[in-house]
């Protein structure tokens, strides 16, 4: 390596989100010259983006927050069981402030590419403001729901009223008092929308494609003697949240499906139902993601919870998947969502039987009628797992873009390296176990396993640590044999890469995106990797700077 031009910086993360915190911290405690660049105006990520009415967590609080630091677990009082996006965002502030990482980050540095120079085994980087940055190291902590997607449907841009998808919800407030307001898509983040908004709004009028299977969050206040509690146990919590498949305290009813009564059955799920957070989901029995009949059992019974709430027969139904069972995708959680299509200002348009045509001037038309509105809510979902990889132009060895490699669907190394992409990590991404897991509990595993193997590079004098393709295959064939096993494969999610808004990704073909084995099995399997040496990547070069630095 002797003449090569040194790179500006050791690592540069990409995202300066929940990952890209961590990260960093990690980076700057082992002395490394390293930088995050974020695209968005300010730190926090899905946190800082996500305004929309209803933003909160899925995850109860205290299992969500950064493990690392004893200090910062004593110090931080979580208000809520599921806390809302402006708490949220003020702890990811209150973190990078404690530990003085904002002087590490760049803002409004949008990434455009990053090009791997095989002479100097560095990454370029050209930035949106004319800007180019070399690293030795590329970090890409982008996020899985990063990339909003609208529908397919012509007319959009000629909407006179105010439109927006909720990923780009306004950051001041929208008058909605006495508004007209429509809500495209009935998704994990319509669900919380239109709980949230129906009894404030003057009319609202949900269009849905296909409805989703939800179950009550059963959200309440933390007062301050439960959070003296909840510290106490800190170190039990993560430890339940590190033993289960899920990330979260929720652990799986060891009793087979078939062992128990039906009226044993029912009493469980009555009782994990008025719990709060994914017990009724994660706490169940483990069939009812592998066996149609157990699957089909426990489906009915959440569909007469929902005809329970739900006053209109009709509508009721409506709101009852048919097509998939409960559980077999992220299951979204809600707050009175289906008691907001018992008000009389809230209507249900079924688009399977009229869909939308075009977006007018006024409003929406359906091959019914058409419906003057103010505003127009774009509940639509995202270019999940991938797309975010996709809008920057990432080429590796030999210059093969990543887009073009990635077309049919990710392939990696333990979801963390990509093979023909030297000196590239992923701590949270497609065919980790961030995405099928409690996200944050999934990323401090990933950047860890990242920084660990960052300090093994450095210490032994490494400048390229790179994927074999054969590890690459190996990870990709056993994450698709995963799939086999679950219903998830059966279901027209994000999780396995379905999206009608976004050309090629519509339903007819399975992308293995998440490892779906549970996080115990994937953080000992790469556990074991880094146990062996780092088998199945490749290292070479030599480094200027002397071994002792790693320390």
């Amino acid at each position: 390596m002797t003449g090569s031009p040194a790179p500006q910086y050791d690592a540069v993360v990409i995202g300066a989100g929940v990952c890209g915190i961590y990260q960093i911290k990690r980076l700057v405690d082992l002395g490394m010259r390293a930088t995050v660049l974020e695209a968005a105006a300010d730190l926090g990520g899905t946190w800082y983006n996500n305004r929309y009415p209803g933003a909160r967590f899925d995850s109860e609080s205290y299992t969500y927050g950064f493990s690392f630091s004893r200090e910062l677990l004593d110090e931080w009082h979580w208000k809520e069981r599921f806390s809302g996006q402006p708490e949220n965002l003020r702890y990811l502030n209150y973190v990078a402030d404690k530990f003085d990482l904002r002087r590490h980050m760049q803002f409004n540095a949008k990434v455009e590419s990053a090009v791997f120079d095989e002479a100097a085994d560095l990454w370029q980087l050209c930035l949106a403001d004319g800007r180019k940055l070399t690293s030795r190291f590329l970090i890409l902590g982008i996020g899985l729901l990063s990339i909003p997607t609208l529908p397919r449907v012509e007319g959009i841009e000629t909407f006179k009223g105010r439109s927006f998808h909720t990923f780009h919800w306004p950051h001041e407030p929208v008058e909605l008092a006495g508004k007209r307001v429509a809500v495209i898509g009935t998704g994990a983040t319509a669900i919380q929308v239109i709980a949230e908004i129906a009894d404030k709004v003057g009319d609202l009028t949900v269009f849905q494609r296909r409805p989703n299977w939800s179950a009550p969050l059963n959200n309440s206040p933390i007062s301050e003697a439960e959070m003296v509690e909840i510290r106490s146990r800190y170190d039990e919590i993560f430890a339940a949240c590190s033993r289960t498949p899920g990330g979260f305290e929720h652990e799986p009813d060891r009793r087979g499906f078939y062992e128990v009564t039906r009226e044993e059955r029912v009493a469980l799920w009555d009782q994990l139902y008025e719990q709060p957070g994914f017990g009724i989901w994660l706490a169940n029995f483990r069939e009812i993601f592998t066996d149609e009949a157990a699957n089909a059992e426990f489906s009915a019974y959440i569909a007469d919870r929902i005809r329970r709430r739900v006053k209109d027969p009709k509508v009721a139904e409506k709101l009852i998947p048919k097509d998939h069972g409960f559980g077999v995708q992220r299951v979204p959680l809600e707050t009175q969502y289906f008691e907001a299509y018992n008000r009389p200002n809230v209507h249900l348009v079924d688009l399977s039987e009229t869909p939308l045509v075009r977006v007018t001037e006024t409003g929406l038309q359906t091959t019914e009628r058409e419906f003057a509105f103010d505003i127009i809510v774009y509940a639509t979902g995202f270019d999940a797992i991938t797309g975010a990889y996709d809008h920057i132009d990432i080429r590796g060895a030999g210059g093969e873009r990543l887009a073009e490699k990635w077309r049919d669907g990710p392939s990696t190394f333990l979801g963390v390296m990509i093979h023909g992409f030297p000196n590239l990590f992923m701590p949270a991404g497609p065919q980790s176990g961030s995405a099928s897991t409690n996200y944050p509990r999934g990323i401090e595993t990933g950047v860890n396993w990242c920084t660990d193997l960052l300090q093994h590079i450095r210490a032994h004098g490494y400048v390229r640590a790179e994927a074999t393709a054969e590890a690459e295959a190996r990870w990709t064939d056993h994450v698709t044999k995963m799939y086999a096993m679950m219903l998830m494969r059966k279901a027209k999610s994000w999780f396995t890469g379905y999206n009608s808004n976004v050309p090629g990704h519509e339903a007819g073909r399975v992308r293995y995106f998440v490892y779906n084995g549970g996080a115990p099995k994937y953080v000992a399997r790469i556990n074991d990797v880094a146990a062996k040496g780092y088998e199945g990547i490749v290292f070479d070069g030599e480094s200027e700077r002397p071994a002792a630095a790693a320390d």
